[in-house]
């Protein structure tokens, strides 16, 4: 039991020691990387809880990558054309839901199988953004930059700017909580209200039912279609937030392969989590973390020895690496993960 609490434990002990050492290093410098590893790890976080839901359910998605590209596209090109942002936010999640209709469709309706039907969403957002793009603006793929009311502009809290000189803790108000997108804020309150959704209301219960033993749900009269699709559309809606937040919050427009495998991590970072909420928050922290460690330090300098740009780059990837081999300990995912149901006559 303690062994068990010890690895649930490992991966905030790693975020706090990073952030630690960070500001023991130089506190002007962590400041500014661990802001932009909150904003680095906003699309993390959402995609990572839209696999959960999913994946609870019974549903294995890697076609995250897919839906937030689709949705990072739509999100910026409405956004261009009407020049607000939160209508570029609702197209996102509507281009988001139409690939999550598609892949129920596919895995759910016809019983096929989920992950080709994952791998096939991935390829058809990755083709249908870059022709959509040419056809529409004729810029390779890519959107115009969105400026003005087309972006999502930080937020400054109450008393930021008064407390900014506070030691310590004025810093960290002014500078880590305050001054981030809504969908910012948004993402990191999803954490506490999915922990509540599925440990705390019977939607949850019968959701998390699934997932392990659909049959027992419908022996009891539940719907296990009604839930599974649930299960998709909220994933799809998290997926849309996501791939929005890319495109009008944290970049100025689409390019294409925009994602960058972000979709990938996320459900690395998902099996890192255990498919937990809680631990969603601090895996995909984690990955923001060491992606804005590679921004700050291109080539990070520890007096005997220089790490290249290259490895600092590639330091998310190798953790995700390490976590898919099974060097995290046992993750074991819902156990009609991935199995289409079949009712029994």
């Amino acid at each position: 039991m303690g062994l068990n609490s010890l690895k649930d434990a490992l991966t905030p002990i790693i975020v706090l020691s990073i952030c630690v050492i960070w500001v023991l290093l130089d506190q002007n410098r962590a400041l500014d990387g661990i802001e932009s590893a909150l904003r680095l790890m906003t699309p993390l976080l959402l995609a990572c809880l839209a696999g959960l839901y999913s994946e609870r359910a019974g549903v294995f998605d890697i076609g995250l990558e897919g839906k937030m590209l689709m949705a990072a596209f739509s999100a910026a090109t409405v956004a261009y054309l009407t020049g607000s942002a939160w209508l570029g936010l609702l197209a996102g999640i509507g281009g988001s839901l139409s690939l999550s209709l598609i892949h129920g469709l596919a895995s759910i309706t016809f019983r096929g199988n989920q992950l080709i039907s994952g791998v096939a969403i991935n390829f058809l957002a990755s083709g249908l953004t870059v022709l959509l793009g040419i056809k529409i603006f004729g810029l390779g793929g890519r959107t115009p930059a969105l400026v003005g009311d087309a972006r999502f502009g930080d937020l400054n809290l109450p008393f930021a700017d008064a407390l900014a000189g506070v030691p310590l803790l004025g810093p960290i108000y002014s500078r880590l909580i305050s001054g981030h997108s809504i969908l910012v804020y948004m993402a990191i309150l999803a954490v506490p209200l999915t922990w509540w959704v599925l440990y705390r209301t019977r939607f949850g219960l019968r959701l998390r039912a699934v997932g392990e033993n659909p049959a027992s749900v419908d022996t009891a009269g539940i719907s296990v279609t009604r839930l599974r699709y649930a299960a998709i559309a909220i994933c799809g809606i998290l997926c849309g937030v996501a791939g929005a937040y890319l495109a009008t919050g944290l970049s100025a427009g689409f390019v294409k392969e925009m994602t960058a495998g972000r979709g990938f991590i996320a459900l690395a970072a998902l099996i890192f989590a255990k498919w937990r909420p809680w631990g969603a928050l601090f895996a995909t922290l984690l990955f923001g973390l060491l992606e804005s460690l590679a921004n700050q330090y291109p080539n990070l300098d520890l007096g005997f020895v220089t790490i290249p740009s290259m490895f600092m780059n590639a330091l998310p990837y190798i953790l995700t690496v390490i976590i898919l081999a099974g060097f995290v300990g046992r993750a074991i995912p819902p156990r009609a993960g991935g199995e289409p149901y079949v009712k029994e006559r």
